[in-house]
C-alpha cells in the first residue's frame, strides 16, 4: 500500500554532539512530534538514589543530591542493555539495573577543596560523568578543568555520599533529558508569515535562506506548505546525536504499532457486537 507522503533524510552535519538534517516531503506535526520525542522519550541513564553520609558542607543534602542527579552519564553503551527499576526482579538496587557511585572527599588545606563530578567514583567504567569521557590532563588557559562543580569545602569540611544511578526518560524528570537543544526550521525566508516581521531588513537572515542578499523576505505564497525541515540535534554527551535520532525515531514507531493494535482489537470488538 503507497504511503501519502516518502520522506527522505539528507544528513548535512555530524560531529561529537551535534546532528543537523534535512527532511522532506513530510508534515509539520511529524516534525514537531520528532522534536518531543528526541527530547522526552529517548532512554538515558541518570543518579536517581542519593544516600550522604557525612555532610558539613555549606549546602543542605538535598540541594547536593538534585546537583549531582543533574550531572549527565554516559549511557550509549549501556542503557539499552539494562532494566528499568520498575521491570527489574530485584528488591531495590542490582547491576541489571542501576550502576552505584561513591564519592569521598575531605578539605584538610586551608586552599578552598572543589569537589566536582571527577569525585564522583563509578563502579562501571562505562558509566561515568561525561565530564570524566575524555578528560585532558593539563587543564585549559584560564586554569579552569571541564568538571562540573558540586560544592566547595573549606577547611575541616567533608561530603561522603553513596549514589546509585537508573534507566529513564525526561517525561518522568529532566535529568534523563539527552538533548542539550533540539530545533527545527522551516519556511527561512517567511514565504508563509508565520511570522511577522515589522522591519524584515533587521532580522538575520537564516542560514538556510535561499534569497539575493538585497531581499530579506520572500513574497506571501498563500497556496505553499511547511514540507521541509532543517533539524539540529545537540547531545548532552549522555547519548551521541546519532543514537538519539534512531532511538527517538524508534520509540516513536513503536507508539504509532501500539496505535495500530489497539486499533484493530477494538474494530474487531465492534464487529463482534454488532
Amino acid at each position: 500500500m503507497p504511503y501519502a507522503n516518502q520522506p527522505t533524510v539528507k544528513i548535512t552535519r555530524l560531529s561529537e554532539d551535534n546532528v543537523e538534517f534535512v527532511i522532506e516531503s513530510t508534515d509539520l506535526s511529524v516534525a514537531n512530534g520528532l522534536r518531543r520525542v528526541f527530547i522526552s522519550e529517548v532512554p538515558t541513564i541518570a543518579i536517581d538514589w542519593v544516600q550522604i553520609v557525612s555532610n558539613s558542607t555549606v549546602l543542605h543534602d538535598e540541594f547536593i543530591a538534585h546537583r549531582i542527579g543533574l550531572i549527565p552519564l554516559t549511557s550509549d553503551d549501556v542503557v539499552d542493555k539494562l532494566n528499568y527499576s520498575t521491570e527489574c526482579q530485584c528488591s531495590e538496587f542490582c547491576p541489571e539495573c542501576a550502576v552505584e557511585f561513591t564519592l569521598d572527599v575531605k578539605c584538610s588545606d586551608d586552599v578552598t577543596r572543589h569537589v566536582t563530578s571527577r569525585d564522583l567514583i563509578s563502579t562501571n567504567s562505562r558509566v561515568v560523568p561525561v565530564t570524566s569521557k575524555l578528560r585532558e590532563d593539563e587543564a585549559n588557559e584560564y586554569g579552569e578543568t571541564e568538571d562540573i562543580l558540586i560544592v566547595k569545602l573549606r577547611k575541616g569540611q567533608d561530603l561522603q555520599l553513596r549514589a546509585y544511578a537508573r534507566k529513564g526518560f525526561s517525561k518522568e524528570h529532566a535529568k534523563w533529558n539527552p538533548t542539550a537543544g533540539v530545533a527545527f526550521e522551516y519556511d527561512p525566508d517567511n514565504a508563509l508569515r508565520h511570522t511577522t516581521y515589522p522591519k524584515p531588513e533587521e532580522w538575520p537572515k537564516s542560514e538556510y535562506s535561499e534569497l539575493p542578499e538585497d531581499l530579506h523576505e520572500a513574497p506571501y505564497d498563500h497556496s505553499a506548505k511547511a514540507d521541509k525541515f532543517f533539524f539540529n540535534v545537540e547531545s548532552t554527551g549522555a547519548l551521541r546525536p546519532e543514537t538519539i535520532v534512531l532511538s527517538g525515531l524508534r520509540t516513536l514507531k513503536e507508539k504509532l504499532m501500539n496505535l495500530q493494535t489497539a486499533f484493530q482489537q477494538e474494530m474487531a470488538e465492534e464487529v463482534l457486537r454488532v
